[in-house]
């Protein structure tokens, strides 16, 4: 800690921060990061004292809650014995972290090429999708989420694709289905599930089967606001795709390992794809970490023709360990169980009271410890209670709310005219009613923003 001596005060790490990082999704000037001083299970804080209660998992990835000792031991562990080795060669903690990972994956899904995170998981994932077919296009949800590298930002749907997108050749967005705000018009799930595959096909048709490779989605959409899909959407996805010859790609970046209350949200519709990206839960972020897990049938395109892909750290040594001792840990303690008994006992039924209370709050939805509260401003209209990508004095409602729930002593995850609700995996139940008891204070600020 002798080398950080210099920084035991906020105001040299802000100083050195200003000086020197350069921050991702913002304008540099604009911003003011927090200084954090440490972290531990479901808090964080900060060099003034201030505690935190985290209901966004850092960014959706602290499944185990932060600093678990089984985990940081883990990481020490290796670190002594050999901290990093080259990708090629067979390693005993990599073939035991995706021996881990595909015990737990759908069905054959049982080769697992890793990355440094999610985003480089879609990536390869679209390479093998389009080198298995030999064709070049790709679908994707307008509302979607797949990372900001240069595919996965032009697969993604939402508007931060709109910044960094090139139009790259290939990517076809559709709508999924939302029956809240419903592009079909339906009022029910089932209509709503029969129209949004029947507008799938749709697209197929008229892009063309044969020049399809894949259709990518999210399991349950999260950066567009934890968004469960109707019962059979999903099994009607795999048809279409069995249909045309389409690779089937699961993103699990973010509701994988444990998040919903299974160790994968695929599992909840029994539903296998023939990709499944993975990244954030798989290690709880402690050291980066993807990847995708391969069916049989893709990986024995690669048998005897080389796979044109490879990374430096991909299975860094460090970064399976952690991926083995949270794995371990979370089957151990029954974690994934206890996410699900989280959310169906206490972030459920708490979250539909907030919203019978409070009428910025639209629809409640979620799984697990993935959920997310629709903010809006006339729940008779569904008006949101910010624009679409809002910025600035538009988006005053939601940064009114946000600082009205760290005021109150809770780090929320916003985005649009959401707050998802993302707490780690391992959160007490007396947690989750303070995180409850501060989002209720918070919602009347949301509350008076009404039109």
């Amino acid at each position: 800690m002798d080398n950080y001596a210099h920084f035991m005060n906020k105001d040299a790490v802000k100083d050195a921060d200003r000086a020197h990082v350069f921050h991702s999704w913002s304008a540099q000037e604009l911003i003011d990061p927090l200084a954090v001083a440490g972290a531990e299970g479901s808090y964080f804080w900060d060099y003034d004292g201030n505690r935190f209660l985290d209901f966004s998992s850092a960014l959706v990835y602290t499944n185990i809650g932060y600093q678990h000792p089984k985990v940081v031991a883990a990481i020490q562990e290796q670190a002594a014995r050999m901290c990093t080795v080259a990708p090629g060669f067979a390693v005993d903690v990599r073939s035991e972290a995706a021996r881990l990972i595909a015990e737990r994956t759908p069905s054959d899904l049982d080769k697992v090429f890793f990355t440094n995170g999610g985003a480089e998981a879609v990536e390869n994932a679209v390479r093998m999708a389009r080198l298995h077919t030999g064709r070049p296009k790709v679908l994707a949800a307008y509302r979607s989420y797949h990372g900001a590298t240069a595919t996965a930002i032009n697969l993604t749907g939402d508007a931060r694709r709109f910044g960094n997108d090139s139009a790259t050749a290939g990517v076809v967005h559709f709508w999924g289905p939302f029956l809240y705000r419903s592009p079909f018009h339906a009022t029910t799930e089932a209509e709503e599930c029969e129209r949004a595959l029947r507008h799938l096909e749709d697209t197929v048709v008229f892009e063309g089967p044969q020049s399809v490779a894949a259709i990518v989605l999210e399991t349950v959409g999260g950066a567009p606001g934890v968004l469960v899909p109707p019962a059979g959407y999903l099994a009607g996805v795999r048809e279409i795709c069995d249909r045309h010859g389409i690779v089937f790609v699961l993103d699990e970046v973010m509701v994988g390992f444990g998040r919903t209350g299974r160790w994968f949200a695929a599992d909840h519709w029994e539903v296998t794809p023939d990709l499944l990206t993975f990244a954030k839960g798989v290690n709880s972020g402690y050291v980066p970490l993807g990847g995708v897990a391969i069916s049989g049938a893709i990986a024995e395109t690669f048998a005897r023709r080389p796979y044109p892909g490879g990374l430096t750290y991909s299975g860094h040594p460090l970064a399976c360990a952690a991926a083995v001792a949270t794995i371990t840990t979370m089957a151990e303690e029954g974690i994934v169980e206890q996410s699900a008994r989280t959310g169906a006992e206490l972030l459920g039924p708490g979250l539909r009271a907030l919203a019978a209370r409070h009428p910025s709050v639209g629809e409640v939805r979620g799984l697990g410890t993935f959920w997310a509260l629709e903010l809006v401003r006339d729940p008779g209209t569904r008006e949101p209670l910010v624009p679409y990508a809002a910025a600035g004095a538009a988006n005053a409602p939601m940064a009114a709310f946000a600082d009205a729930c760290k005021k109150g002593g809770l780090w929320p995850l916003t985005a649009g005219n959401r707050i998802h609700i993302a707490p780690p995996c391992t959160i007490a139940p007396e947690d989750v009613a303070r995180g409850l008891e501060i989002l209720d204070g918070a919602l009347s600020v949301a509350d008076a923003h009404m039109a």
